[in-house]
C-alpha cells in the first residue's frame, strides 16, 4: 500500500498554497498517497484545527503521516515537532494543536480549560508519558531550500512528512524531546446542582454545534438538554427523527444540536464556547 499524508489546514482553495505542499511531499516521495482532511479551519484556529484533526485521524491506517498546519507563529521561534503516537505520526509546528490528539491517547495529561472564553487561550508545557516519542525538527539537510520565513508548510513541514512516509526515524530530522506545548481542553463538569454542563467545542458547515459532551458522559436518554434558555427534551436517534431543535449523539461521539433542514447555530444564535447543560428528567 502507497504511504498515506494527510493535511490539515487554514489555507483555503482560493490560492496555490495546498497545492504547493503537495507539489514538496511529491518531488521527494511520488509514491504518497495525499488525503485531505480539511483546509477550511477558520484562519488561525488552531483550536478548531486540533478537534478537526483529532476527529480524523483515528480512522486511518496505522502509521498513516498526518500534518497540521495552522500556524500563526511561522517564521519565530516556535518549533516544529513531529510526535509519534502508537497508531500514527504527527508533523505539526509546537503550538497546541496536537493537543486532542495527546488527550485522546492519555486523558488527563493536557490541562482543562477552565476561563471564560476559549479563545485565545496560552498554551502551556506538557511531559511526555510512555507511549509518546517526539523530535524537533531542526536539520535543514531535509528542508526545501531556500526556506521561506512565512510558509514552512511547504519547506519544512511537507518535506519532513514525504521523509517519514519514506521510512527515515523522526531522530534524523532532529533532537529528541520529551516536552511540547498543548493548549487547555474543554470538559464538562457538574454544577451545583449536579447537572452535567459542557460547552460548544465545534460548529459544523451544516450548522450543527458539537458539544464536548461524550455519549458515556450522559445519564441515560430521559434528560433535558439546555442551550440558550431553549430546552431539548431527550436524544434522538438521527437528525430527521423529528421537527425543530434537536440533540443527537453524533458520529463523533459527542453530544451534538441540531435543527431539522437548518442550522442550530443561525437559529439559536450560539457557537464555539457557548454552555450546554444536560438536566436528568428523572
Amino acid at each position: 500500500m502507497s504511504p498515506i499524508i494527510t493535511l490539515t489546514t487554514d489555507f483555503g482553495y482560493d490560492d496555490a498554497y495546498v497545492a504547493a505542499v503537495k507539489g514538496a511531499i511529491l518531488n521527494i516521495n511520488p509514491e504518497a498517497s495525499i488525503i485531505d482532511v480539511s483546509h477550511s479551519i477558520r484562519p488561525q484556529d488552531i483550536l478548531q484545527a486540533a478537534f478537526i484533526l483529532n476527529a480524523a485521524y483515528r480512522y486511518f491506517p496505522k502509521q498513516t503521516v498526518h500534518v497540521a498546519i495552522v500556524d500563526p507563529g511561522v517564521g519565530s521561534e516556535r518549533r516544529g515537532i513531529i510526535l509519534k503516537t502508537p497508531s500514527a505520526i504527527f508533523v505539526a509546528p509546537d503550538n497546541g494543536i496536537l493537543s486532542y490528539v495527546i488527550d485522546d491517547v492519555f486523558p488527563n495529561v493536557v490541562a482543562q480549560f477552565t476561563g471564560q472564553s476559549l479563545v485565545n487561550q496560552p498554551t502551556t508545557e506538557i511531559v511526555f508519558k510512555k507511549g509518546l516519542e517526539a523530535a524537533a525538527i531542526t536539520d535543514p539537510r531535509f528542508w526545501r531550500h531556500p526556506v521561506s520565513p512565512t510558509f514552512h508548510g511547504r519547506d519544512i513541514f511537507a518535506p519532513v512528512a514525504a521523509g517519514l512516509s519514506l521510512g527515515i526515524s523522526p531522530y534524523e530530522f532532529g533532537e529528541k524531546i520529551s516536552s511540547l506545548h498543548a493548549l487547555p481542553i474543554a470538559k464538562p463538569s457538574l454544577d451545583p446542582d449536579g447537572n452535567l454542563v459542557g460547552q460548544v467545542l465545534h460548529v459544523d458547515r451544516f450548522g450543527n454545534l458539537i458539544t464536548n459532551i461524550r455519549s458515556n458522559n450522559l445519564p441515560g436518554k430521559d434528560i433535558v438538554i439546555e442551550v440558550t434558555g431553549q430546552r431539548i427534551q431527550g436524544i434522538s436517534d438521527y437528525y430527521a427523527q423529528k421537527e425543530g431543535v434537536m440533540a443527537v449523539v453524533g458520529s463523533s461521539g459527542y453530544l451534538e444540536i441540531s435543527l431539522r433542514d437548518g442550522s442550530a447555530c443561525d437559529f439559536l444564535g450560539v457557537g464555539v464556547g457557548h454552555e450546554v447543560r444536560v438536566i436528568s428528567a428523572a
